[in-house]
C-alpha cells in the first residue's frame, strides 16, 4: 500500500481529531449508516473531501466521517465503507482504519449486512463474528511492511477481541435481540455468490457470507487495535432463499431493522 496517500488524507483531518484518541471507532457498513445518536457532533467531513478516499459507490453508505460525543465517550464513526470490488485498491479500504490508529484509538466496531448460510438464521438476525474465513485469497497487507503496522507476520489466532464479544452477547440480552456467534465468509463480490459456492462455504464452517470487514479487520489486528464484529442477516444466501438475490433486498431488511441496529450500538457505546 502507498503510505503517502494515508499522509495527504490524515493532513486533512482539523487538529481537532486528534487532540484526545476516541474510546471507540466505528465503522457502519450497508444499511447501518442511521444507526448513531450524537450529544455533541467535533468534525463531519464528506468522504469525497478526503484524499484517498473517495465519496462511497454503493447505495446505504452515507459516507461521511463523523467525530462525535455521546454518553461521556468520544466516538469516531466512519458512516459507509468503500470496498475492494469497486476497483480503487486496498488504500480506500483501510484508510479509515490508518486514520484510527494515527488517532491512537483503541478499539474498532466493524459493521455490516451479510448473507445467511447457517440453517438456524433468518433475516434481520444479529452474528457477533467470532472468527472470519478470507475467501479471496490476497489482504491488504501485501507489499512494503511499515513497522508502525505492527509485526510482518502478525498472528490472526484472536482477531475478533473476547472482551468486546461478551459486552455484544450483554447488549443483545438487554435489548432481547436474536443472536448468535458465528463465522464471516469474506468474498470479493460485487456477484452475489453461486449456490455451490455456499454450499462449500458451510463445509468450511461458514455462517454468514459477505463482502466487506475483513480487510479493515487484517488491518485493525496487525496494527493492534482491539476489534468487534457485528453483522445484520439481510437475506439468506444463494441456494437457501428462493430468491433472486439483490441489494435492494439488503436495504429494505436494514431498515426494518433500523431501531434495533440503533439500540444496540448505543447499548454497546455504553458498555466500552
Amino acid at each position: 500500500m502507498n503510505a503517502k496517500i494515508f499522509d495527504k488524507a490524515a493532513g486533512y483531518f482539523p487538529d481537532a481529531c486528534f487532540k484526545q484518541a476516541p474510546d471507540l471507532g466505528i465503522m457502519l457498513g450497508s444499511g447501518w449508516g442511521e444507526s448513531l445518536k450524537m450529544d455533541e457532533v467535533i468534525a463531519r467531513i464528506p468522504y469525497a473531501d478526503i484524499p484517498g478516499l473517495g465519496a462511497s459507490t454503493v447505495q446505504g453508505h452515507a459516507g461521511e466521517f463523523v467525530l462525535y460525543r455521546r454518553g461521556g465517550k468520544l466516538i469516531a464513526a466512519w458512516c459507509g465503507r468503500r470496498h475492494y470490488y469497486e476497483g480503487a485498491g486496498w488504500e480506500p479500504v483501510v484508510l479509515p482504519v490508518e486514520i484510527l490508529r494515527r488517532m491512537a484509538c483503541p478499539t474498532l466496531l466493524l459493521t455490516n449486512a451479510s448473507g445467511g448460510i447457517n440453517p438456524a438464521l433468518r433475516p434481520g438476525d444479529f452474528v457477533i463474528i467470532r472468527d472470519h474465513i478470507n475467501l479471496v485469497g490476497v489482504n491488504p497487507l501485501i507489499g512494503p511492511h511499515r513497522e508502525e503496522w505492527g509485526a510482518r507476520f502478525p498472528d490472526m489466532s484472536e482477531v475478533y477481541t473476547k472482551h468486546l464479544a461478551e459486552l455484544l452477547h450483554a447488549s443483545a440480552h438487554r435489548l432481547d435481540l436474536r443472536i448468535m456467534d458465528g463465522v464471516y465468509a469474506y468474498t470479493s463480490g460485487p456477484c452475489y455468490e453461486t449456490p455451490a459456492e455456499i454450499q462449500a462455504y458451510k463445509a468450511q464452517g461458514a455462517d454468514i457470507v459477505g463482502m466487506s470487514t475483513v480487510p479493515e479487520a487484517v488491518f485493525a489486528k496487525a496494527c493492534g487495535l482491539k476489534i468487534a464484529g457485528l453483522s445484520l442477516v439481510s437475506n439468506l444466501a444463494a441456494g437457501i432463499s428462493r430468491r433472486t438475490l439483490c441489494h435492494e433486498e439488503v436495504m429494505a431488511a436494514s431498515a426494518d431493522a433500523k431501531p434495533r441496529m440503533s439500540a444496540f450500538i448505543e447499548d454497546f457505546i455504553s458498555r466500552v
